[in-house]
């Protein structure tokens, strides 16, 4: 099973290319990194990642992350191997065509060492803020998806929906990988129920799937329903790729890390908790040691 690494707030403290590149040589797999482009001062929804919703402040993180795929470019231009994906990338929040463009030649540049995590954004505000049906933003990210996967598919391309419409077009770099990066979507359990539309998704137009969760039975729950949505739907369930999404301070023994290969993990990444690129490669260094060397 592969190793990767997730860092919070990849800004210029805490430098992609310092902190990917000692990944690297320590023996990790991939490095990831998260997405919000605005937050607005004053917001109704709350943030699922606050266990105290009006009680504890929300971190200021959600406001402070630099953009994921320059982030992303710069780690993957200072390392050789290394996977680099976003966990996850807001999607109705920027334009398919241009996203679908960023995303090409990020791939092309990285030799095909990008990995897809999409969102839809939980901020009401921020999301309409920037452009996004809110109520609808599941619809509109499916449209986005088939929009993107037109352009890195199809020469010329056209689409005709709801929210996108546009004629006959062009657009380059395709993406090394083929047919295009793998697309995985991202979930957190309710109560200790996963949302079934999220599997009816990923079946749809997924590749892969991107869970939080809090123990390894949680796991399994969601392969299994996810494999059987797959297979009604005459999809092989064994191409869909699982990468585990660690929650800070989660998975850090061998015997965790095990468990969850063997309950079909293909990938586990782990938070890092480090603010700067010295503690966050200090922390590899510990890492590597318990789960790696």
């Amino acid at each position: 099973m592969k190793l990767g690494v997730f860092s919070i707030l990849p800004d210029a403290a805490a430098d992609p290319a310092v902190v990917a590149r000692h990944a690297e040589d320590r023996g990790f797999a991939s490095y990831w990194v998260p997405d919000h482009l605005i937050l607005p001062v004053n917001y109704s929804t709350a943030y699922p990642g606050n266990p105290h919703p009006g009680v504890a402040p929300d971190p200021d993180y959600l406001w402070q992350m630099p953009d994921p795929l320059i982030a992303l470019m710069r780690a993957a231009t200072a390392t050789r191997a290394l996977e680099v994906g976003t966990a996850v990338l807001l999607v109705p929040e920027r334009h398919p065509l241009h996203l679908a463009k960023e995303i090409a030649s990020l791939d092309a540049y990285s030799g095909g060492r990008f990995h897809f995590g999409i969102g839809a954004g939980w901020n009401k505000e921020e999301a309409e803020i920037l452009g996004c049906d809110f109520e609808h933003r599941w619809t509109q990210v499916r449209e986005a998806i088939e929009v993107m996967k037109a352009c890195w598919t199809e020469d010329p391309s056209e689409y005709h929906g709801k929210y996108y419409d546009f004629p006959p077009l062009r657009s380059h770099p395709k993406p090394v990988q083929r047919p295009h990066p793998p697309i995985y979507l991202g979930s957190i359990l309710f109560g200790d129920t996963w949302a079934k539309r999220v599997f009816q998704r990923i079946v749809r137009y997924g590749d892969g799937w991107l869970p939080v969760i809090g123990k390894v039975q949680q796991l399994v729950a969601g392969r299994d329903e996810l494999y059987a949505l797959a297979e009604q739907a005459g999809r092989d369930p064994t191409t869909l790729r699982i990468t585990v999404l660690g929650a800070p301070g989660q998975w850090r023994a061998r015997r965790d890390c095990e468990a969850l290969a063997a309950a079909g993990a293909e990938q586990v990444v782990l938070w890092l908790a480090g603010r700067t690129a010295a503690e966050q490669c200090h922390e590899l260094d510990a890492l590597a040691a318990e789960l790696i060397d």
